[in-house]
């Protein structure tokens, strides 16, 4: 027999074995655990972006698919032909187009210089008082309907417009060379310059909002160092904060843009509806996105139709085409700042 003072240091021994051992299994299963959570993690978020592939395909595929008829029977003069016919059948989207890339043009010259103006002031030059007020009141107009705009731009701005800016600009540049084709005809309100101008207040709450993010994000002992040598606002901005936040800056006009290419109801009310190329920017005109909206449910016949959805696959590869120059204009822009 052993001894009661080894016997309990055996137990102890025993004790402290099965308690680590315990220890460690729970460790083992902790670490299971973990190990099992962060595998679930990896694939749920691998899923989420294959899924979003899978869907801009299925979008490609439909598209592409609905819009064959229409290929096969027009071939490359579908793109280039402005007539537009449902009677006879003869299809073109040459006028879409124009207006498409006419008013989106049109919104972001106007947008995108007082859309980063307005960040500028809001993070560099506003009193602390009215910052809050600004910026509410610039989020409010991000999140008005576009139909609203639509009503407000047919009934109050396009009226305004005809009485006092068209007759303005008519007057002043009927007699100078290209800009008298760019303001001439009678001022109807409506037309392509109205739909330009209501898209660009469209799109300015996004540009100013991203802007005035990605400004305040800038860090503080980058400017106070500028300004510490002797720099002025205006250079603080252009040598520092415009450097420090481009990337962020272009996404921000590339969301306006976007939403300038693909606006529908705002646009429908003030552009006129019109499938005809006027080098007029008073002159009524159509969209992409407004013909689709205005004769989608009164397509009648498969060619009709697959008209239709051919300007949706324009419309589409026209948005990536911009993306893609943009970021390939973001590579250069790093590259040759190294």
């Amino acid at each position: 027999m052993q001894p009661a003072g080894r016997r309990d240091v055996v137990d102890l021994a025993l004790q402290g074995g099965a308690a680590a051992a315990g220890e460690a299994a729970s460790r083992s299963k902790a670490l299971a655990r973990l190990q099992f959570g962060d595998a679930a993690f990896r694939h749920l978020t691998r899923a989420a972006a294959f899924g979003v592939l899978v869907i801009l395909g299925g979008v490609m595929v439909a598209l592409v698919l609905g819009s064959l008829p229409a290929l096969r029977q027009f071939g490359f003069g579908f793109l280039t032909s402005q007539r537009w016919n449902p009677v006879t059948e003869n299809f073109g989207a040459l006028a879409p187009i124009y207006g498409t890339l006419v008013t989106s043009a049109i919104a972001m010259l106007i947008a995108v210089p007082i859309g980063i103006l307005i960040a500028v002031f809001l993070t560099e030059l506003c009193p602390q008082w009215l910052r809050r007020p600004v910026g509410i009141a610039i989020e409010l107009l991000a999140g008005i309907p576009s139909i609203i705009y639509g009503i407000w731009g047919l009934f109050i701005f396009a009226p305004f417009l005809q009485e006092t800016v068209q007759p303005f600009l008519i007057s002043v540049f009927g007699e100078v060379p290209v800009l008298s084709s760019l303001f001439a005809g009678p001022p109807y309100g409506i037309g392509m310059l109205t739909a330009g101008l209501i898209l660009a207040i469209m799109v300015l709450p996004f540009i100013t909002s991203i802007s005035r993010d990605v400004f305040e994000a800038v860090p503080p002992v980058l400017k106070e160092a500028a300004y510490g040598v002797g720099c002025t606002t205006w250079e603080v901005v252009r040598h520092v904060v415009l450097p420090y936040t481009r990337v962020g800056v272009i996404g921000g006009v590339m969301l306006g843009l976007g939403r300038a290419l693909g606006e529908t109801m705002a646009v429908t009310f003030v552009i006129g509806n019109a499938h005809k190329v006027s080098a007029s920017l008073l002159a009524p005109g159509t969209t992409i996105s407004s013909a689709i909206a205005n004769e989608f449910t009164e397509a009648v016949g498969d060619l009709y139709t697959s008209s239709l959805i051919a300007l949706g696959l324009i419309l589409f590869v026209i948005t990536f085409i911009v993306l893609a120059a943009a970021r390939y204009m973001l590579l250069r822009i790093n590259r040759r700042i190294g």
